[in-house]
Formats: structure tokens, sequence, C-alpha cells
């Protein structure tokens, strides 16, 4: 179906019904429709925060796949985790219902404005996201915005403005964002990741090229020259603006690290813009707002939007989200579910001064925690405790016979706990003045940080 087709149908009065609503994108996704007038149903495999926001602005949510559901339904709309023997999709093609992928539609809408901000990364995603979500409010251009977390500015992961710009978090997953439109395009970083569906690390370097091919003569690819199978799966697309630490069209001068906050001047073309002051630590972080700065300055956005917009941002709902406190010990929790993301928040954990790091963390799917076990073991060396829950299945079923006890024989002093009641009264019983608890992972595991702070604070 062509876009065009697609816009006939996200009209008000039609009914969609949207299976896997309580995604990171299909969630605001919903929102963003119901807004325009659709009625939206829709169905997940669990209750969640999300579901419960959604039962809450009056959508129908189902919790469980029934191919009745779809009964009424002028479309349907899936995450790209329900596949073709999902009931509800089965059904639909059954009766002749339309059956688009999330991304077709977001794509769909965000051809309606003129500039469309697409982050693009392995790793990276939500944080920059959310920091050009703050250049641009702090500009004042009232921008539309999906995000995969919750971004404090927002009070959700979405916003819908008025304005002629739309800023997009853009998954690689299932080739996801090729169905995008952007005219200024994000690629942070480019790894092997999601191995249960792209085949190796070309396939999926020929992915994130071919989604640079997507942005118009006239448009900007901003990528990180610091990041080598970026540079080479971007090899000789046109109007690249790279950024870096050291170089790059945009990069860092003069930076400065404080209890593990960076601090830096803004160099574009060799002329120095503004001065950043970063209130989230990390080196990671001075990379990402470095990415966030060169997409503003494509842009045209002012410099003082820029400094202000960052030095406001103070991180995304789970990305190093602190919680509260335990015992004296504080508690953290972030969505790290890949090693450099993991390795990333440990070796900014290390500079923040705590006698102790306990890292909880829970492997996502078993497909990448079999694809890059001695990469997950090798960081999880750098912890002073750590406990790893059971791997979160999300969309999968577990037919490599991988389990995070095998994780936990490849990591010295590493336990393995089956269940997060057991590991949150495991992290309760060590807790002490001088640790930071971190519960890290893409699944459930921000439940066992949160009980933790509850336990605490009844005590």
């Amino acid at each position: 179906m062509t876009a065009d087709q697609i816009q006939t149908y996200l009209t008000p009065g039609r009914r969609a019904h949207m299976v896997g609503i309580g995604g990171v994108s299909m969630c605001p996704l919903a929102e963003v429709l119901s807004g325009q007038g659709l009625l939206i149903t829709g169905s997940d495999m669990q209750e969640s925060k999300a579901v419960k926001r959604l039962r809450d602005l009056g959508i129908t949510v189902t919790v469980g796949h029934k191919a009745d559901l779809v009964e009424g339904a002028d479309l349907l709309i899936r995450t790209a985790a329900a596949h073709d023997d999902n009931p509800e999709v089965a059904e639909a093609r059954r009766r002749g219902i339309p059956v688009l992928e999330r991304a077709e539609v977001w794509g769909v809408i965000m051809r309606r404005y003129r500039n469309a901000l697409c982050v693009s990364g392995t790793h990276g995603k939500t944080t920059t996201t959310s920091m050009c979500t703050h250049i641009a409010m702090a500009a004042n251009i009232d921008p539309t915005v999906m995000i995969g977390g919750t971004l404090p500015l927002l009070g959700s992961g979405h916003r819908v403005g008025a304005g002629e710009t739309i800023i997009v978090e853009s998954c690689e997953y299932c080739n996801s964002f090729l169905s995008f439109y952007p005219t200024v395009a994000i690629i942070l970083n480019v790894e092997a990741d999601h191995l249960d569906f792209f085949k190796d690390l070309q396939d999926v370097k020929n992915s994130f090229r071919a989604f640079a091919g997507l942005v118009p003569g006239d448009g900007f690819v901003v990528a990180n020259r610091d990041d080598d199978n970026t540079m080479e799966a971007l090899q000789g697309v046109p109007n690249l603006v790279t950024f870096g630490l050291r170089e790059g069209d945009v990069h860092s001068e003069n930076l400065t690290m404080e209890n593990g906050v960076g601090s830096f001047d803004l160099i574009y073309h060799g002329e120095t813009v503004t001065r950043i002051a970063l209130q989230v630590p990390g080196l990671h972080n001075v990379k990402n707002a470095l990415a966030a700065a060169a997409a503003a300055l494509v842009l045209k956005l002012p410099a003082v939007a820029i400094a202000e917009g960052l030095s406001a941002f103070r991180g995304a709902g789970r990305r190093m989200e602190y919680k509260g406190t335990v015992k004296g010990a504080k508690v953290y929790d972030d969505y790290a579910h890949h090693p450099s993301e993991l390795k990333a928040l440990l070796d900014t954990a290390a500079t923040l001064g705590y006698q102790r790091v306990v890292c909880a963390f829970q492997p996502h799917t078993y497909s990448r925690t079999k694809s890059l076990f001695h990469e997950f073991a090798q960081v999880l060396h750098q912890p002073d405790v750590v406990y790893l829950a059971e791997i979160y299945a999300a969309r999968e079923q577990n037919q490599l016979g991988i389990s995070s006890e095998d994780l936990a024989k490849a990591v010295p002093g590493a336990v393995a706990v089956a269940t997060l009641p057991e590991l949150a009264d495991r992290l309760y019983a060590l807790a002490r003045p001088g640790d930071l608890i971190l519960t890290v992972g893409a699944g459930d595991i921000y439940q066992v940080g949160e009980a933790l702070v509850k336990r605490g604070q009844e005590q």
C-alpha cells in the first residue's frame, strides 16, 4: 500500500486496531491517532504503565491476542514484533482488513512536516532524540515528537505540536525506519544487533546506508565520525555532516569532565558556536549531545537554544534514571541491553565516586544473549557485584537453550536469580551507604528498583 493510500485510512471516524499497543512507539502512535479523531482499540501481551495510560485516555486495550478483537476494524496496525502468525493479524488478513506496520504509519504522519529529524543508531537513540527535543523546545519551534521512552519535559514519550518539525526516534529492527521520510537523519553508531532479523554486521550496515539514502538532496545525514562502522556504511553518501569528540564538522574543544559530567566548546566548521554544559554524566552523553547539536545546526536553530536545551536536559526515563535510596544506597535504572550500552553505563558509574557499583542486569532476548554472549560476559566483569535476572523473552521463545545461569558462570562472582522478587530481596540485604545499585535491561527489571525504594521508604 502506498503512502497516499495509507493516508486515506488515517481519517477521523475510522477504527484502527493496534497489535502490541503498549510498545514504546505504538503507545504514542495510539495517542496521536486518537487525537486526530480515529477510534483506537488495541491488544498487548501484558499489563504495563503504557497500557494503563492508554486506558486512562479512554482507549480500550485487551491483554492477550484474540482473533475476534479485529471485528469492526477498518485497519490493523502492528508492531514489528507481531508476525503473520499472530491471531489478530491472521484474522485481519482473512477478513480483508488492511494490515499496516507501525513504521509505515509514522512515515505517513511525518510527510506532513517540512523538517523530519529522524534519530537512528544501534544505541543512544532515546537520549539523543530527547536532547533534540529539548533544543527544539528551547528554540520555540513547537515540534511534534516521538521518543521510545518518557521525557520529563513532555511528561510522556510524545508531543503533538503545530510547528513544521517532527522529531522521531527511528529503529532499524526489521528495517522499520526504511518506511520513514527523513529530511535530517542522525546515525549515532552501527553495530551488530537484532541478529534475529539481520544476518550479520554487513546486513546492519546495508540497512543504515539505505536509511541514509532516504534523505532528499536538500537534506542532511548527521553521522558519527568516530565510529568506523558508520563511516564505512556511509562512504560516498552526499550531504554528510559528521560529528566527533575531537574531529568532524561538529566537534568539541576544551572538554572537561567534572564528576563524570562534561562541558565543552561546540565547534562547527572551525568556528566556536557556544559553550555547552551538560547535566547528564558520561562521555557517551557528550557524543549524544554533539549529534543533537549537529542536527540543530543544520536546521539553523539558534546557538542559545542549543546551549539552553542541552543544559536543561537531565535524562530520559530509564536512562540512568534516579529512583531513590534504600538503606543509604542510591538506586538508578537504565535501559541498556547491548554490550556497548552496558559498557557506557558502567564506565560512567565508575567515575561517580561510589564505594561499590552493584549491577542487577536482565538480558533481553535469547538471540541477543546468545549472539553477544562473550561481549556481555566481558563487560559484566566491571561492577563490584553482579546479579543476573532471567532473560527477558520479549518476542521470542527459548529455542537456543540459553539462560542467565550460563552467563553467570562466565562472570566471576556473578549470581543468577530466578525471580524478580528474589532479586529485590537479595539487593535489599546487601545494600549499604556508599553503594550505587543499578537495575539494567530493556525488560521489566525496573520493577526491582521501584520495589527496593518503596521497601526503603516503609522501613
